[in-house]
């Protein structure tokens, strides 16, 4: 009796002890997830250092030139006549200060570029990852419920059998049972998997996050993601080819640089214009030193031309800048190449999900539904063996998963696209047909 006892409260203990290490998942719509992502994403937090390292070096290229303390002291016969001078020196710069400053200023612009792009890629990878979370629990809960269907019929042929040993049904049911279970597994891995890639992107630091929906729905938005509707007409992609490029990020990264090195090559031109360098203090001469033995002051000033282009001008470095300036060009011609590219492969991807997830919805998934439910009636009223029923119903999950991926397709595909124009939403409104 003790013993009985003994292992009942280390049973308890046991399970509670694993339900207090189990896995607690926090649900989250795209929205928080978004914003969880970006406030834990090292990523976002070094490039936005960069911005505001490039926001301090706009102050740092209009700075001025800290002043020199100057003296010239006169010693012996040589200081005889001769004054003591202690003073300040000052070079002025002529023409680069400016340069400079349009150089950091384009230069924190390309930081800020690039900042909101990481912010956006981030934003689209959390939305791709949600999608996918949402869409592997719904194949989950489909096979989950293809399980309970095919239970539900175990226990009617179970119901209906003279010789539970030697029927056919219960022996068909329990091999379609156990096969629907092997794929329950896979899609409770994939699921896991899934919501371990949804974390990984998130990076949370305060918990584990699981999407809010378990199944994906038909609506035409996902979390403030509008997506046109499934039996809209797409325009060709000639005519909506300017406006989808045109908010790219790695285009207007392209232009920028051409900015920079048109900024840098006048920096670099510049530095050939001479300096000014002013001085001017207090002078003096003790009596000892002063012709008439009388102490005598008075002020200096003095002016200098500094860093004359006579043995270097700057050349190599010009041809440099120069150079910077044509590469930049043709590096920009070969971005806006490669996105339109891109973006057209993207368009094509949606458009093809669209017409698949069309062809699901107005001819396969109604038509199989309507079938697979006359089966089911007719198998109740015992007109036909449990084999055909399962075959039929085993085609009709299949149809039932294929859906549910080409509607997956038609959201991923839909994100890739918008992940592609640099947008969150893109409107065909005006565009035309």
């Amino acid at each position: 009796m003790i013993k009985k006892i003994f292992l009942t409260i280390l049973t308890i203990f046991i399970f509670n002890s694993i339900s207090c290490f189990a896995e607690q998942y926090k649900r989250v719509d795209l929205k928080t997830a978004t914003e969880i992502a970006q406030k834990n994403n090292l990523d976002i937090k070094v490039s936005k250092m960069d911005v505001d390292i490039a926001k301090n070096e706009i102050k740092v290229s209009n700075r001025l030139q800290n002043p020199s303390i100057v003296s010239n002291w006169s010693f012996g016969k040589a200081g005889k006549g001769n004054p003591n001078q202690i003073g300040l020196s000052q070079t002025i710069e002529l023409g680069k200060r400016a340069s400079r400053k349009n150089l950091a200023k384009v230069n924190y612009k390309q930081a800020t570029d690039e900042f909101e792009q990481q912010k956006f890629q981030l934003k689209m990878d959390v939305a791709e990852a949600y999608v996918k979370l949402v869409v592997a629990k719904s194949i989950l809960k489909k096979y989950e419920r293809q399980q309970q269907f095919l239970e539900d019929l175990l226990e009617m042929s179970n119901r209906n059998a003279k010789n539970k040993k030697l029927d056919l049904d219960i022996i068909e049911a329990k091999i379609a049972l156990n096969q629907i279970i092997t794929e329950v597994n896979k899609a409770k891995t994939n699921s896991k998997i899934a919501r371990i890639e949804f974390n990984k992107i998130i990076n949370s630091l305060d918990g584990l996050y699981d999407a809010q929906d378990d199944e994906i729905k038909k609506e035409n938005s996902i979390d403030g993601i509008n997506i046109p509707s499934v039996t809209k007409e797409l325009p060709p992609f000639n005519t909506i080819e300017g406006s989808a490029i045109k908010n790219r990020y790695d285009i207007k990264i392209a232009e920028n640089k051409i900015n920079i090195a048109n900024k840098n090559l006048s920096v670099v031109v510049r530095q050939r214009i001479p300096d000014i360098e002013i001085a001017g203090g207090y002078g003096y001469q003790a009596k000892c030193m002063s012709d008439d033995e009388t102490f005598k002051s008075g002020a200096f000033l003095a002016a200098n031309i500094v860093n004359l282009p006579l043995l270097y001008a700057y050349k190599p470095e010009i041809k440099n800048a120069k150079l910077e300036v044509e590469k930049a060009k043709t590096n920009y011609i070969s971005t806006v190449n490669k996105a339109k590219k891109d973006v057209e492969i993207a368009y094509a991807r949606f458009v093809t999900a669209q017409l698949n997830l069309n062809c699901y919805n107005d001819k396969i998934l109604k038509d199989s539904e309507e079938l697979f439910i006359l089966f089911e009636k007719t198998y109740k009223v015992q007109k036909f063996d449990f084999a055909t029923l399962a075959a039929v119903e085993e085609s009709y999950q299949e149809l039932v998963e294929g859906y549910s991926e080409a509607l997956s397709d038609y959201y991923v595909s839909w994100i890739g696209f918008l992940r592609e124009i640099n947008a969150e939403n893109f409107s065909f409104e005006n565009e035309n047909l």
